[in-house]
């Protein structure tokens, strides 16, 4: 199956930033950059003691002031709503927690006034080379709320073999208010399984060792209640043709796509 290529934008001179020359960033920054900048969905970076900010082209676009564009690199005149909204709301964050917000009213320019926008808020500490050094913000439009029993936070085991890709994803999954576990095999997943109760099994397809696939199989003979959610660069060729009921989301995916995922699953586990 042919797939369009990702579309990778322009490399920014950060010589000229606030941010200096990007061969001098810590690791973290750089991978926290690259993701922010390829992302589709909108995200904000605050980095350092001077809270220097970062953002993508979804993020200019959703706040619609015609003076951002992206992707920033310098200290604001005037702190963005994303932060400002609460004056409490990083307090946790900056202790290394992830954190969501649900429905945060924020002003948004829409035809040449501001207006207010209910807003999806997701907060994740970014570590530096000594402890949290930055915050990245993603944000959506606001969901719809879904029942009581369906908002309760699902217990997941992450399987993912590249340490970046684990991170990036069991961070969101916290954001997003889930429990999560992870490790980065088949291997070393199958002993969690039977010592811990888990409502999905969030697996990439292609593992070193034991693929994804096999794994699921073996998982289900200890737990046949389980969920079973792949990520897959295949899309749902993947799923129509297993033995066992499985969902897959197509390599990349976006937070919204995880999160809708998530709702399903646990509409399903929970029915009612």
């Amino acid at each position: 199956m042919n797939h369009p290529a990702a579309v990778t934008p322009p490399t920014p001179d950060w010589s000229q930033t606030a941010l200096g020359d990007a061969a001098s960033w810590p690791s973290s920054l750089r991978l926290t950059i690259d993701i922010l900048l390829n992302s589709p969905q909108a995200m904000l970076l605050m980095w350092g003691p001077q809270q220097i900010m970062v953002y993508n082209e979804a993020y200019a676009a959703l706040i619609g002031l015609p003076s951002l564009r992206a992707p920033g690199g310098n200290v604001p005149s005037m702190q963005p709503a994303a932060w400002s909204w609460s004056s409490a709301a990083l307090a946790p964050v900056r202790e290394g927690n992830s954190l969501s917000y649900r429905g945060c009213n924020l002003p948004l320019w829409r035809d040449g006034r501001m207006e207010q926008q209910a807003l999806d808020l997701y907060y994740t500490p970014v570590p530096g080379d000594d402890g949290i050094a930055g915050f990245l913000c993603t944000l959506a439009l606001a969901r719809p709320t879904a029942s009581a029993d369906n908002q309760a936070p699902l217990r997941l085991l992450v399987v993912e073999d590249n340490n970046d890709a684990r991170y990036l994803v069991c961070e969101t999954l916290r954001a997003l208010g889930h429990e999560v576990e992870a490790v980065a095999s088949g291997e070393e997943a199958l002993p969690m399984l039977g010592q811990h109760q888990f409502d999905v099994l969030f697996t990439d397809v292609s593992l070193p060792g034991m693929s994804g696939v096999d794994l699921a199989r073996q998982a289900l003979q200890q737990r046949p209640q389980l969920a079973i959610l792949f990520a897959s660069g295949y899309g749902d060729e993947l799923t129509r043709r297993l033995e066992f009921p499985a969902q897959s989301l197509q390599k990349p995916y976006d937070i919204e796509q995880l999160q809708t995922m998530l709702e399903q699953i646990a509409a399903t586990l929970r029915p009612g």
